[in-house]
C-alpha cells in the first residue's frame, strides 16, 4: 500500500479537483489518464510532456512501472521516479490506473463496489477516497511525545523557613 504522506494526499485531491473542474481526461492518453493526472497535480509537467516521456517506454502505466530500470535514467523512469517519490509502488501505480485497490474500494461511500477505470466520476471518487484513507493512516501514525511539550517539574522546597 502507498506510503501515507502529505504530498501524495494533496496530489490526489488536486488531481480529483482538476477532473471535477473539467481538465481533459482520456484513459488511453498517458498524460491525461489516471496516473497522468496525478503526475500533473504533483509536478510541473504538462500532459504533453508526460506523453513525450512516457512514449520512451512501451505499454501502459502498469507495464512501464513493472519494467522500469532505475539505472538507465531514461525519461520514462523520471515519471516513475516521481510517482515512487510520492510513496507509490508499482502495484499502487497499477491500482491507480485500474482503480483496483481493495482497501480503497472497501472505503467507498456506500460500501464496496467495482469502479470503471475510464469513467471520470469513478476516478474522482477513487482519488478522493484514497486521499481520505491515506490521511487517516497518516494521522493515526503520528506519535507525540507530550513530555517534551510540558515544562519540567520544579522541585518544591519543603524546608520553608
Amino acid at each position: 500500500m502507498a506510503h501515507p504522506n502529505t504530498a501524495l494526499i494533496e496530489g490526489l485531491r488536486k488531481a480529483a479537483a482538476g477532473l471535477v473542474n473539467g481538465n481533459y481526461y482520456a484513459w488511453g492518453h498517458h498524460g491525461a489518464c489516471n496516473c497522468g493526472h496525478l503526475l500533473q497535480a504533483t509536478t510541473q509537467l504538462t500532459k504533453e510532456e508526460i506523453v513525450t516521456y512516457a512514449h520512451t517506454g512501451i505499454g501502459e502505466w502498469t507495464e512501464l512501472a513493472q519494467e522500469s530500470c532505475p539505472v538507465t535514467n531514461a525519461p520514462v523512469n523520471l515519471l516513475l521516479a516521481k510517482l515512487q517519490q510520492l510513496g507509490l509502488t508499482p502495484t499502487d501505480i497499477h491500482n491507480i490506473e485500474y482503480l483496483e485497490d481493495r482497501d480503497v474500494l472497501n472505503r467507498l461511500p456506500g460500501g464496496f463496489r467495482w469502479l470503471k477505470r475510464n469513467v471520470r466520476d469513478h476516478v474522482i471518487l477513487y482519488f478522493d477516497t484514497m486521499a481520505n484513507m491515506l490521511e487517516e493512516k497518516l494521522i493515526n501514525n503520528i506519535e507525540i511525545d507530550y513530555s517534551e511539550l510540558l515544562p519540567e517539574e520544579q522541585e518544591i522546597d519543603t524546608n520553608m523557613e
